[in-house]
């Protein structure tokens, strides 16, 4: 019988193993795409915004996906992905006021690095009534946020944020993804 359990034991060792060899391949083939995207766009951003996206989205298994970049006054939507044509129209017509206290960007601004908001719901600006957080939940369909900024010498010049549309908490593995995919822009 202590055969068999150790067997067991042998068996389950080398599947979570092989469960993070797969992850780490996955990780490591996401980072060499996007620097064959960056080598094949020399000046060009854009197309370097979108692959950090969609290679973080794809990898955390986030339905919705956003970067911006920071001025040090103005953001810039430069990436989205998954996002709602309505909640992306509500978007154009009442740009969100990433100042409020409170706000994702307006934490990130005051040195938080990473922003990670299991339920959307269960937050005061949504509560309260901010239109932007009320837009973001009701029409964007995101009910968990993962936000990390994208900091080079101390100073927030963007950042990249992952949206699940149920309530379900980023891994402590997928944060730590998408500051690896946050700090390629250093």
């Amino acid at each position: 019988m202590n055969w068999f359990a150790d067997q067991a034991v042998i068996a389950i060792e080398n599947a979570r193993l092989l469960t993070e060899t797969q992850e780490a391949l996955a990780q490591q083939t996401a980072a060499a795409e996007v620097l064959q995207v960056i080598n094949a766009s020399p000046g060009d951003l854009a197309p370097v915004f979108d692959a950090m996206l969609e290679k973080a989205m794809r990898l955390c298994g986030a339905a919705l996906g956003v970067l911006q970049t920071y001025d040090g006054s103005r953001w810039r939507t430069d990436a989205a992905r998954g996002v709602p044509p309505a909640y992306a129209e509500f978007r154009r017509n009442n740009p969100p006021a990433y100042s409020h206290p409170g706000t994702a960007p307006a934490r990130l601004l005051a040195g938080e690095r990473v922003v990670h908001i299991v339920d959307l719901k269960d937050e005061d600006a949504y509560r309260s009534g901010e239109p932007n957080r009320r837009a973001l939940v009701d029409i964007g369909g995101a009910r968990t946020s993962l936000l990390v900024g994208m900091v080079r010498d101390d100073t927030v010049c963007g950042f990249i944020q992952l949206y699940n549309q149920e309530v379900r908490p980023f891994s402590d593995k997928q944060i730590g993804l998408l500051q690896n995919f946050a700090a390629i822009r250093r």
